[in-house]
């Protein structure tokens, strides 16, 4: 099933989610590797198994191995560091930030598409997981590397609307 049959599922009260659905598979802005990977990335951020199964039948055959890949990969390091990052941000005690975090995180360093594309999807998902402080570190990086506002922009729409399918469609289903 493809992503917009999987939205076209959503009652009418969700009509602006089925639309925006469709707007972000119409999305001219980014590239195939970076709209795909971000909904393959955000399906998985999701952990909503239908709505994950629904992109990988659409998104996998538009992406690389490598793409897909690295796609799943940053939703799951970034389920694991939003939690983390989030901790130590929101403690009161100073003291976690300096800590060494001990949380094997390789992939970032190495996730086998372009180092831009995979903080895209780090940073979408961190953004469906609420972590300020990866948030900010994966923009800045971004930012750095001159990747346009529009651009992030656009890769948090698609973590918005993809989070928006995922809680919908899980409350009726």
């Amino acid at each position: 099933m493809s992503l917009k049959e999987f939205a076209g599922q959503l009652p009418d009260f969700a009509k602006d989610i089925r639309l925006n659905v469709g707007s972000l598979l119409n999305e001219a802005l980014l590239n195939d590797q970076r709209k795909y990977g971000l909904l393959l990335t955000c399906a998985h951020g999701s952990g909503y198994k239908p709505l994950v199964e629904a992109a990988e039948a659409e998104c996998t055959p538009k992406l690389s191995p490598e793409a897909a890949t690295a796609a799943r990969a940053a939703a799951a390091v970034m389920a694991m560091n939003n939690v983390y990052y989030r901790f130590t941000h929101l403690a009161g005690n100073q003291e976690y930030r300096n800590m060494p975090a001990k949380l094997r995180m390789n992939v970032i360093g190495a996730p086998g598409i372009d180092k831009i594309d995979f903080e895209l999807f780090s940073l979408a998902v961190s953004a469906m997981n609420g972590c300020g402080m990866c948030i900010d570190a994966h923009e800045a990086v971004l930012k750095k590397s001159g990747v346009s506002a529009e651009v992030i922009q656009t890769a948090v729409r698609i973590a918005a609307v993809m989070q928006a399918v995922a809680t919908t469609h899980s409350a009726v289903a």
